[in-house]
């Protein structure tokens, strides 16, 4: 065999367990918000191949997929998921709960044990109160993370749900509208958001029944936010007002309910920024 022959060595795959400690994911990592920097740069350290040396040219230990391949992949997975843009940088690692507000720290704590222990958990989550309080955003940090362990998610809000539907049923087939609520059906978890804001129709609680209860016969855990309460304020209707009685009762057994309480980070934002 020639020296040069020697020299040559076949790149063998080397798999996660031996990537340092440091390149281990925490479970409040951030999945990036696009991937515009993965498609138009190459990355140093494959030069775009996905695919980054181990070790140096004298000690050669094989390739590993590089960072930059894996988080482009989960940032795909998001985008499949139909997290919108503006919620995808929301995870548990920037949810900050007003000091003294327990409510806050209780559905923080929910959702933590949700995204550790799923799937040996066997109830979702339903976060109530009103506008601007965290609900969508603990309800996508969930979702963050459950993806980052590979499982199935999906996020939805309600009132698009229910136009998409109507939309596919009106214009071509009822065949469009199974072939549309099939991945809502499927996914693993499932967050709807905003239920209970849409028109009380008897067509939109049906499709809401519809829904919800084959997702609740399947034993599909899912993650609702709403800012209707059950409990009756003033003029104000309760959340059994917009979706109905049996629906009400089937959401006590799919999940736990958590009342968050809080002004509108929203409009704390706008009088900060002038």
């Amino acid at each position: 065999m020639s020296s040069e022959k020697s020299k040559k060595q076949a790149l063998r795959a080397v798999p996660d367990a031996a990537l340092p400690p440091e390149d281990d994911a925490p479970l409040f990592k951030t999945i990036p918000e696009n991937t515009d920097e993965y498609a138009s740069t190459a990355c140093p350290l494959c030069n775009g191949s996905g695919w980054e040396q181990v070790g140096n040219q004298s000690s050669n230990q094989g390739v590993r997929r590089c960072k930059c391949f894996v988080l482009k992949a989960q940032a795909d997975v998001v985008s499949t998921a139909r997290i919108p843009h503006r919620y995808r940088p929301c995870s548990l690692h920037n949810y900050y709960p007003i000091h003294g507000n327990g409510t806050q720290f209780r559905a923080f704590n929910y959702a933590v044990r949700l995204a550790r222990e799923y799937p040996a958990i066997d109830r979702g989550l339903l976060f109530m109160g009103t506008v601007g309080v965290g609900k969508t955003h603990l309800s996508v940090a969930v979702l963050q993370e459950l993806i980052g362990k590979g499982v199935g998610c999906l996020f939805y809000d309600f009132g698009s749900l229910l136009k998409e539907i109507q939309d596919s049923y009106s214009k071509v087939s009822h065949t469009s509208e199974l072939s549309l609520l099939a991945p809502v059906f499927n996914t693993d978890v499932l967050v709807l958001d905003e239920l209970g804001a849409s028109k009380p129709t008897d067509w939109v609680r049906d499709t809401m029944m519809h829904v919800i209860g084959k997702r609740y016969n399947d034993q599909k855990l899912t993650i609702f936010t709403t800012n209707y309460l059950d409990q009756r304020r003033a003029s104000e209707e309760t959340l059994e007002d917009r979706i109905g009685v049996r629906l009400r009762s089937r959401l006590y057994e799919m999940c736990k309910t958590v009342v968050i309480e809080g002004e509108d980070w929203r409009k704390k934002k706008d009088a900060l920024n002038p």
